[in-house]
């Protein structure tokens, strides 16, 4: 079977209770979990949280809440890997095993219905053990500056100081939207980042992270750039 998994923890530090905060009309885990729906691609629709008011939200929105988050897994520094894997492992328990999983992220408003689409594909026909979004650093990472508890500035690697841009490697970052993964890849604790792992590209101007109020700011500035209100 194909499982998507949710998580959203209600412990939000920088942006409180930012996985139900109103964004664009709708609680911040409704894109995700109507990405999930409209896809047609999944079996069920957990979202893994520790906490009542998300739950209720989340059913609301037609996602199943079968289980609470425990509290080891509900910590600031909890990654995302054995959140998926305990509710992979609480599937498998149901008589029906899961077979690729899909953790989506509570703050990813600009995942597409496609980009998911094409995210099982890619997982399906490279044999990696994992497929997840990625989109290209807007300018070169060779070139980053650091600003020193002095408050002057250095070069990371003061070598590339006169290397064009258009000479250097293009680096790539985490779009933070979504991960397919063989259910067997999850539970093995295998980290998402590594030769085993595929690409699924998006364009920068669909892609933010939401950490921060001035990310939350700045997200809410593309949504209405792409015609919501």
């Amino acid at each position: 079977m194909k499982l998507a998994v949710i998580p959203a923890r209600g412990g939000s530090k920088r942006i409180p209770r930012k996985n139900i905060r109103p964004f664009g009309g709708r609680p911040m885990i409704a894109w995700s979990i109507g990405a999930a729906r409209t896809s047609g691609l999944f079996d069920r629709i957990i979202v893994s949280t520790d906490d009542r008011e998300i739950a209720e939200t989340a059913r609301a929105l037609g996602a199943e809440v079968p289980f609470f988050r425990p509290a080891n897994l509900s910590g600031d520094y909890t990654g995302t890997v054995p959140v998926i894997a305990h509710a992979v492992d609480w599937q498998n328990t149901q008589g029906e095993p899961a077979e690729e999983v899909c953790c989506i992220y509570a703050t990813a408003p600009f995942i597409e219905v496609d980009d998911l689409r094409r995210g099982l594909v890619i997982l399906q026909e490279s044999g990696a053990d994992f497929a997840f979004s990625v989109t290209r650093y807007a300018a070169p990472i060779q070139r980053a500056l650091r600003v020193r508890l002095d408050n002057r500035v250095e070069m990371f690697d003061a070598r590339q100081f006169n290397t064009r841009s258009q000479d250097l490697e293009e680096a790539w970052h985490d779009a933070g939207q979504f991960y397919w993964g063989r259910a067997e890849a999850w539970l093995s604790g295998k980290p998402l980042f590594g030769p085993h792992a595929a690409p699924v590209v998006l364009p920068r101007h669909r892609v933010q992270d939401i950490d921060t109020l001035e990310d939350w700011d700045r997200a809410e500035l593309l949504l209405r750039a792409r015609g919501f209100q």
